[in-house]
């Protein structure tokens, strides 16, 4: 109420400071008020609209304004303002016309035929892809009548198109009958599918528009591309259009959001003045999203300029075409690659079945569609290294002086010497075996012999997200002593379906730590690929206790493989552990003896190597 009366009170004081020359009896807005109050669309926007009506009326004041036109102007702002909607105007038109749709006359087929030819634009694309441009939508009962034509002239050459393009960028008018007639002919025929619902302020009735069971014609089918463009000149029954098709999945909308305007307006007389306001009667309520677009308008999918939006749904559809190609190479090359054979072939076979499902009939752009795939492969697989990657070439060695590798080996390693003698090693990431081979002597003498000396040994894995595990062997081996070779993992290959054995080195650079004194290492969530190896062999062999958290649960580095002859990339994990005995450690990670928070890890360990070396005091 206090709005609605805020309206009245303020138009009458505008009026009274604001002009001076002529005047106007207050009956006008109340008059006008009441028009609003018995027609609006959204009558809760409303709320004490009749308290402020009888309030004006029992007003005396005289509105003193210029001319009939400024009091228009100033009327429209303060219900817009009001009642928050652009769509209410007051307008001043002593020469109105009603204007009265017009009835097509009866014409013989060809001038029909002109008739439609230049109020819709039809082209054929290259890649056979439709194009279809309607500046007014027809309501069902003119369609009809010249549906045949329509079939002739217009639908036929577009059924047989791969594609369509729907060009609503120029629709700024047509009829309600008209919204399920389109919609139809993009949807099955059974079941009917509730598509709209239609209130009407007026008559107080709400419609329920639903497809149409029988078409003249065939139907375009559901599954081919369909991009509606739109621009912020689409408006009314067009935006209708637009929106059913969006929430029902059936098209993707590229360009401008849309004007926000509405399903019906009516243009009504203020009592026997020469005053007319504009009021939207009826609002659309789709059953989907509960919501109108009214007002706010029709977001798009892809949003662009209204000149680009044609090039972009070419893009579009271009894209879509290779889409099937795409997914199915995709389960190829998982199901012929991935580590572990029977998860690789159930990936495969769900990915197909997404595919035929229509799961990715909606992708609109390459970044789309790689984000999209990554997801459902991580949900297929359980496994977050079987993802789309890009085909970035790796950088060449860089030539370091024995100076620089110093200060980045500085960088890379920590090390500390603990009470009792503790020594303390972290790093977070492991390197390639060629390149840690060519710089060993550099890291025993900065890393390793500040550590190997010590009585017991904490190893901080925490941070580390692995890398490439061709220097795994030759890190354990340090653990181990030179007189016997020990078998410390077996990794099948599954591209090759060759098996390699991982065994300790005898020969290393530096100082061997030995099997016979206390390891511990520390783990996290974050702890990853290379980095679980080492855990997962250390725990086995029962050479190191591990605290901490359970680790990722991630795979051997994967391989990049190219999906056909296109410009998108699978990273895919193609070797696993020696499974002979149980799961491994890829996507479930490896247990802690002692689990503990990531951040208590450390004194954890400190306390147990402490509390060890008092005992033998």
């Amino acid at each position: 109420m206090a709005r609605a009366l805020f309206l009245v009170a303020s138009l009458l004081v505008l009026g009274n400071v604001l002009f001076i020359h002529a005047s106007f009896a207050p009956s006008l807005i109340v008059d006008m008020a009441k028009i609003v109050m018995d027609n609006y669309c959204s009558p809760e926007k409303l709320v004490g609209m009749q308290e402020a009506i009888e309030a004006a009326s029992s007003n005396t004041e005289v509105l003193n304004i210029p001319d009939a036109e400024s009091l228009a102007n100033v009327l429209s702002s303060g219900v817009q303002t009001t009642v928050s909607d652009p769509r209410l105007m007051v307008s001043y038109e002593p020469n109105y016309v009603p204007v009265v749709p017009p009835k097509m006359p009866p014409l013989p087929p060809e001038q029909l035929v002109a008739v439609l030819q230049t109020s819709i634009k039809l082209d054929i694309l290259e890649g056979n892809i439709g194009y279809l441009r309607i500046d007014h939508i027809l309501g069902e009962e003119v369609a009809e009548k010249v549906g045949t034509l329509l079939l002739e002239v217009v639908w036929n050459k577009i059924l047989p198109t791969s594609a369509l393009i729907f060009d609503l960028r120029y629709t700024s008018s047509g009829d309600i009958s008209g919204i399920p007639y389109i919609v139809s002919y993009f949807t099955e025929a059974e079941p009917q599918i509730h598509i709209d619902s239609v209130y009407d302020r007026p008559l107080n009735t709400t419609t329920k528009l639903l497809s149409m069971s029988t078409l003249l014609g065939d139907r375009y089918s559901i599954t081919k591309p369909l991009i509606i463009l739109t621009s912020k000149n689409t408006k009314g029954i067009a935006e209708d259009v637009a929106y059913c098709l969006q929430n029902l999945k059936r098209a993707t909308i590229v360009g401008e959001k849309t004007a926000g305007g509405s399903v019906k307006i009516d243009k009504i007389k203020v009592a026997e003045t020469d005053f007319y306001i504009t009021v939207p009667t009826a609002k659309s309520i789709n059953p989907i999203t509960g919501s109108t677009w009214e007002v706010v308008g029709v977001t798009p999918d892809v949003e662009v300029n209204a000149e680009d939006a044609l090039a972009t749904a070419i893009k579009i559809v271009s894209l879509r075409t290779q889409v099937p190609a795409i997914i199915e190479g995709s389960a190829t090359l998982i199901a012929e690659n991935y580590a572990f054979e029977d998860i690789g072939a159930d990936v495969a076979e769900k990915l197909k079945g997404l595919l035929a499902d229509g799961k990715y009939s909606m992708v609109v752009s390459k970044d789309n569609l790689e984000v999209k795939l990554s997801a459902d492969l991580k949900t297929l697989s359980g496994d977050k290294s079987l993802k789309t990657t890009s085909n970035t070439p790796a950088l060449p060695p860089m030539n370091y002086s024995p100076e620089m590798y110093i200060e980045l080996i500085k960088v890379s390693f920590h090390t500390d010497i603990f009470e009792n003698n503790i020594g303390y090693l972290r790093f977070d990431m492991f390197g390639d075996f060629e390149e840690v081979k060519a710089i060993a002597q550099i890291i025993v003498e900065h890393v390793w012999n500040k550590v190997v000396n010590s009585d017991a040994m904490i190893i901080d894995l925490r941070n580390n997200l692995g890398g490439p595990t061709t220097a795994i062997a030759g890190f354990c081996s340090y653990f181990f002593d030179a007189d016997k070779q020990i078998v410390l993992d077996k990794l099948y290959d599954r591209p090759s379906g060759t098996i390699t054995e991982l065994r300790t080195l005898p020969d290393l650079t530096g100082t061997r730590y030995g099997s016979k004194k206390s390891l511990i290492i520390l783990t996290s969530g974050a702890t990853a690929g290379a980095a679980e190896e080492f855990v997962y062999i250390m725990k086995k062999l029962g050479r190191a206790m591990i605290v901490g958290e359970t680790t990722a649960g991630t795979s051997h580095p994967a391989k990049t493989f190219r999906v056909g002859e296109t410009d998108i990339f699978l990273s895919i994990p193609t070797v696993h552990s020696d499974t002979a005995a149980g799961p491994a450690w890829e996507g479930a990670g490896i247990a802690p003896h002692i689990p503990v928070s990531a951040d208590a890890a450390l004194e954890t360990a400190k306390g147990i190597f402490n509390k060890h070396f008092a005992g033998q005091k």
